[in-house]
């Protein structure tokens, strides 16, 4: 029922939704249209479908780069890892002029195939958080897409009203500012007042649209209390997702495991990698 406005930062109340007129702030995403160029697609997707994809869950298919892990027991090695591809070094060169990716160094990559024959989709859910760090990064190829986020939270959201600015700027429909008709009028009246609107967070889901060849992070409050999906419906041709993970700081430098991430972001770094 809301959409994110990469140019403002604001998730804005859908025309044909009860929160039409609305606005909040939604932190944590950085979308950049046209990373790459065609050719340059073109030629990855080339290089990635001489490799085998497997059988993923909800109709994809995967290629994984990185480390052997167990979720569950949270174990890590590098097993069989032997880095990311080397069609990845330029794109994760291309990614040192993005100023949320400052130091962004991905120990992981994973390439999903999504194509709406196979009913293609993944259900609303957080990355893990145990060994993957705040930034995640996926590039979007062959189609565009939605990226569709929501929240298990309890707390509420406060909307700002789009129809109501003032020097150019959204309002707090909880700062009670009078109207300039109200003050023109002398009229007191409780209608010449903006009410607070709070709504349950559970109430709203966000949509983010990822043209075709775009760049997308989420990182804060994106990364970490809301949930991101991709549904059915959202799949209208093949669509790869190129995704890229950092370790989390219990791997990184003075963390716990600081030598095994080491060791492993060596091996991801060589750029000599097939999928696992």
């Amino acid at each position: 029922n809301f959409t994110y406005c990469p140019a403002t930062g604001l998730a804005k109340g859908n025309e044909h939704s009860e929160f039409a007129g609305w606005a909040f702030s939604f932190p944590g995403v950085f979308l950049t249209e046209e990373f790459i160029s065609e050719d340059e697609e073109s030629e990855i997707v080339e290089l990635m479908d001489r490799d085998d994809w497997k059988p993923s869950q909800s109709g994809r298919k995967k290629q994984d780069y990185g480390p052997k892990v167990n979720f569950k027991k949270q174990r890590l090695k590098a097993g069989s890892f032997t880095g990311l591809p080397s069609f990845s070094k330029k794109i994760v060169a291309q990614m040192k002029a993005c100023s949320v990716l400052g130091g962004f160094l991905p120990v992981e990559q994973c390439n999903l195939d999504y194509m709406p024959e196979r009913g293609s989709a993944i259900d609303p859910h957080f990355d893990d958080w145990w060994l993957w760090g705040e930034r995640l990064v996926s590039l979007n190829l062959l189609s565009k897409t939605v990226l569709s986020m929501s929240c298990d939270s309890e707390d509420s959201i406060q909307l700002l009203s789009t129809s109501s600015k003032q020097n150019g700027e959204l309002s707090l429909p909880g700062s009670f500012t009078e109207t300039s008709a109200c003050k023109n009028s002398g009229d007191k009246g409780i209608n010449c007042i903006l009410s607070p609107r709070l709504v349950p967070s559970k109430e709203v889901t966000v949509a983010i649209h990822l043209p075709r060849r775009s760049l997308v992070v989420l990182y804060g409050d994106a990364r970490y209390k809301w949930k991101h999906a991709i549904y059915r419906k959202n799949i209208e041709h093949r669509r790869i997702c190129v995704t890229f993970r950092e370790l989390s700081a219990e791997f990184s430098t003075g963390g716990r495991h600081e030598e095994l991430g080491k060791e492993l972001l060596e091996i991801a770094l060589s750029f000599q990698g097939r999928p696992v």
